[in-house]
């Protein structure tokens, strides 16, 4: 039977993407929940037909996570997955050796699409998706504060603490925040610190 290994830390995301796959495409999935168990997986059991990689988990990177995944399952094929990283990420991947990117915002019809593709020995990347931020990189544009306070989103301080940094009102950094999360289409906060983050903003 054809082997995949998806490696995600958001355990019901992996589990579900796992149980579906396994159901409908009639594989065999073996599930991490980092990069690091992806590795020693792949060491103990040899290489698998398909390895999917969660952008934003732990041990995760561009381009030594993609880099090391890929030493160790070659001659086979690893691929991306994210629910947040941006087209110009997906395209850094992509230029790493990753054989696909797959947002998971994508139909349960397409991912299996994508997976079958990939398991023939395809590319896969969606090109709307990938075309998708070149009109909204250039109309974004952070102010100075704005970026100051997205940074300290990044570094896990609350809104007191970028207000004292900043020496500001602590209401001053609330409006911020909702100006971040607007311009960026954040749902939150956290949100707006990952979005940030895969754009290359800080």
């Amino acid at each position: 039977m054809t082997r995949l290994l998806i490696a995600d830390d958001h355990e019901l995301v992996r589990e579900t993407i796992a149980a579906y796959l396994a159901e409908a495409g009639q594989l065999e999935v073996i599930q991490s929940a980092d990069l690091e168990d992806a590795l020693v997986r792949l060491a103990s059991t040899g290489p698998v037909d398909l390895v999917l990689l969660d952008y934003t988990m732990p041990g995760m990177s561009l381009p030594e996570g993609v880099h090391r995944a890929i030493d160790a399952n070659a001659p086979n094929p690893v691929a991306l997955l994210s629910g947040t990283a941006s087209p110009d990420t997906a395209r850094r991947a992509l230029a790493a050796g990753a054989a696909g990117f797959l947002p998971k915002t994508m139909a349960p019809e397409t991912l299996i699409t994508a997976v079958r593709h990939l398991l023939n020995g395809g590319t896969y990347a969606p090109q709307q998706f990938l075309e998708s931020d070149q009109k909204n990189r250039k109309n974004l544009h952070l102010t100075p504060r704005e970026l100051d306070v997205l940074r300290g989103i990044c570094e896990g301080k609350a809104n007191k603490e970028i207000a004292r940094d900043l020496e500001v009102q602590e209401v001053t950094i609330k409006l911020h925040v909702k100006t971040l999360c607007r311009k960026l289409n954040a749902r939150n906060r956290t949100h707006a610190a990952m979005i940030g983050r895969d754009l290359d903003l800080l």
